[in-house]
C-alpha cells in the first residue's frame, strides 16, 4: 500500500513539475516573441518582476520606506492623527514634534503670552448664509464641514455615514455633482446641493437643466442650499469622470444616465459662458428654491474674482452668490488626467487670501459667505484659512481618512480595500456604517475644538476672531514672516 502511494506521489509531483515547466515554456514563447514590451522581450519571464515591483512600489514606500512626514498626497503622521480623532483616542503627542519648523511653508501661530482662561471662552458663533437674500437662509453652525463627494464616486454605506456623522457633528455634507441619493437624505444631516455642468439629478431627458426636478429637491428640508460647480481644484477646465464599472443601475437612475456606461461631465456649463450668465443662473435657482445659492471654482489668477466683485456692484447685491467656495489646486478627487491635477490651477495657499481681498476691496466680505476647500485636513490649516478671510473649510479626503481610507490610491478602479469608492458589495462590506458614522461626527468635533484651542492660544475668545497677524509662515530663508505682511488687507474702493 505504502509503495502504492509512493509511486502515485512522485507521479502527482513529476506532473506538477511539468505543468510548471508547460507554463514557464508558453511564458517564454509569449514574452520573447510580443513586440510591446522591450524588457520582457529581452528578459523573458524574469522580466514579470519589474512591472510587480512598480506596480507595487507605492505600497512598500507607504510602509517600509518614507517616514511619517514625506509620503504624499497626505504623510503617515497627518493620517495618524486624523484616526486618532475619529477613534476619540485624542491628539496629544509625547516626547516633541517631528513637524518641520524651519521648512519653508510652516504655520507658526503667534501665542499669546496671556491667553484666554477657560471661563472667558465662548463658543464659536453660527453664521447665516443668504440672510435677508432668499426665503430661507442657512444657520451654519460648525466651522468644519464634508465637501462634495458623489454618491457613485463614493459608495453607498460611505454616503450612509458621511450622512449620519455630519448629522451627529451639526456640520453640513455637500453631495458632490453626482445628484442627491437616497442615502443622502437618510441621515438627516445639513445637505448642500451641488450643481455640476452635467446637472446631474437636476436634468431633463435631454440633459438640460430642470426647474421642476430643482423645485422638488428644494421642497426637501434637509437640503438647504445648492452649488453652482464650476470646476475643482483637481482638475479646472475638466468635467467630472466615472468610469463605467461604477455606474450601476441605482447610480443611473439619479444622474438620468445610461448603465454601464463612462459618465463624463462637461467641462463647462453649456447655459453660462461668462460672468453675467452665471449670475442670472444663480438668481435664478435662488428664485426657484428659495434658498441659497453659492459658486464652487479652483483660481487660475485674479481675474475671475475681480470681475465677479465687479459685476456684482454693477448688477447690485441681489445678484451676488450667497457663498464662494475656492478649491486649491491640490485638492483631491476620485479620476483625473495628471497633467491637471499637478499643474491647473492655484495653489489654495494663494488662491484664498487673493479672493478674500477681492471681496475685502469691493465690500462684499459680509454679504459672501467665503469657503475654503484643497487639502485642509488639520485643525492648523483650518485656523489658516480662518486666518485668510475664510468663514468656513470644506474637506473630502480628511473625511474619507475617519471612515477609514488608508490611501490605496485606488479609487478610480472600483477595487478600494476599505469600501469608501466601491460598489464591490464584498468590499463595501468592510464599512460598517454603525461603527464609521461615529467616527466621521468625532473627526469633525475635535477639528472644531482644536481650531478653538488655537484660538485661545492666541488670546482670542473663539475661532472667528482669527486674523493675518495671528498666522506666521516660514520663508525659504528659514525665517518667518506674519501673513499680514505677505498678505496685507486691502483698502477698500
Amino acid at each position: 500500500m505504502s509503495g502504492i502511494l509512493s509511486i502515485l506521489s512522485i507521479s502527482l509531483g513529476a506532473l506538477i513539475a511539468a505543468a510548471l515547466l508547460a507554463t514557464l515554456v508558453y511564458f517564454y514563447i509569449r514574452d520573447i516573441t510580443q513586440k510591446k514590451h522591450a524588457i520582457l522581450r529581452n528578459y523573458p519571464i524574469v522580466g514579470h518582476l519589474r512591472y510587480f515591483f512598480e506596480n507595487l512600489g507605492e505600497y512598500f514606500r507607504q510602509y517600509f520606506f518614507l517616514n511619517d512626514r514625506e509620503e504624499m498626497p497626505f504623510n503617515r503622521a497627518t493620517r495618524a492623527w486624523i484616526y486618532r480623532l475619529a477613534k476619540k483616542e485624542g491628539g496629544a503627542i509625547g516626547f516633541g514634534s517631528t513637524y518641520k519648523l524651519q521648512e519653508p511653508g510652516a504655520l507658526i501661530f503667534v501665542n499669546a503670552p496671556f491667553p484666554v482662561l477657560e471661563e472667558e471662552r465662548q463658543p464659536t458663533p453660527p453664521l447665516i448664509i443668504g440672510e435677508g437674500f432668499c426665503a430661507t437662509p442657512y444657520i451654519a453652525r460648525s466651522i468644519f464641514n464634508i465637501s462634495g463627494m458623489s454618491f457613485g464616486a463614493i459608495s453607498k454605506p460611505a454616503v450612509q455615514a458621511l450622512s449620519r456623522g455630519a448629522a451627529e457633528a451639526g456640520c453640513w455634507l455637500d453631495t458632490g455633482e453626482g445628484g442627491l441619493s437616497p442615502y443622502h437624505l437618510e441621515g438627516a444631516c445639513d445637505l448642500i446641493m451641488q450643481i455640476g455642468t452635467a446637472k446631474y439629478g437636476l436634468r431633463d431627458a435631454k440633459g438640460n437643466f430642470s426647474p421642476e426636478k430643482l423645485r422638488a429637491l428644494a421642497a426637501h428640508d434637509t437640503v438647504r442650499a445648492f452649488e453652482v460647480k464650476l470646476s475643482q481644484g483637481a482638475k479646472p477646465g475638466k468635467g467630472g469622470v466615472l468610469l463605467g464599472a461604477k455606474v450601476t443601475a441605482e447610480i443611473a437612475a439619479i444622474r438620468n444616465i445610461p448603465v454601464g456606461q463612462d459618465s463624463l461631465s462637461p467641462n463647462r456649463h453649456y447655459d453660462i459662458g461668462n460672468i453675467d450668465e452665471l449670475l442670472d443662473f444663480v438668481e435664478r435657482v435662488r428664485d426657484l428654491s428659495g434658498k441659497p445659492v453659492g459658486i464652487k471654482t479652483a483660481i487660475g489668477g485674479w481675474h475671475f474674482s475681480n470681475e465677479l466683485c465687479e459685476a456684482v456692484l454693477r448688477r447690485g447685491l441681489t445678484s451676488a452668490p450667497d457663498f464662494l467656495v475656492i478649491d486649491g489646486g491640490e485638492g483631491g478627487t476620485g479620476a483625473a488626467p495628471q497633467a491637471l491635477a499637478d499643474h491647473m490651477g492655484l495653489s489654495i495657499d494663494e488662491a484664498l487670501p487673493r479672493v478674500a481681498d477681492a471681496l475685502y476691496a469691493s465690500g462684499l466680505k459680509e454679504r459672501v459667505r467665503l469657503i475654503a476647500s484643497g487639502k485642509l485636513v488639520t485643525s492648523a490649516r483650518v485656523a489658516w484659512a480662518l486666518a485668510c478671510g475664510a468663514d468656513f473649510v470644506n474637506s473630502a479626503r480628511g473625511f474619507m481618512f475617519s471612515l477609514g481610507c488608508v490611501q490605496a490610491l485606488r479609487c478610480h478602479t472600483n477595487s478600494c480595500p476599505t469600501g469608501v469608492t466601491t460598489h464591490d458589495p464584498r468590499l463595501q462590506r468592510g464599512l460598517v456604517v454603525e461603527e464609521k458614522y461615529l467616527r466621521v461626527a468625532n473627526y469633525c468635533r475635535a477639528v472644531n475644538a482644536e481650531v478653538d484651542m488655537l484660538a485661545h492660544s492666541c488670546g482670542l475668545v473663539h475661532a472667528r476672531e482669527f486674523r493675518r497677524e495671528h498666522v506666521r509662515i516660514v520663508q525659504p530663508s528659514g525665517r518667518s514672516e506674519a501673513l499680514s505682511s505677505l498678505y496685507p488687507y486691502p483698502p477698500r474702493t
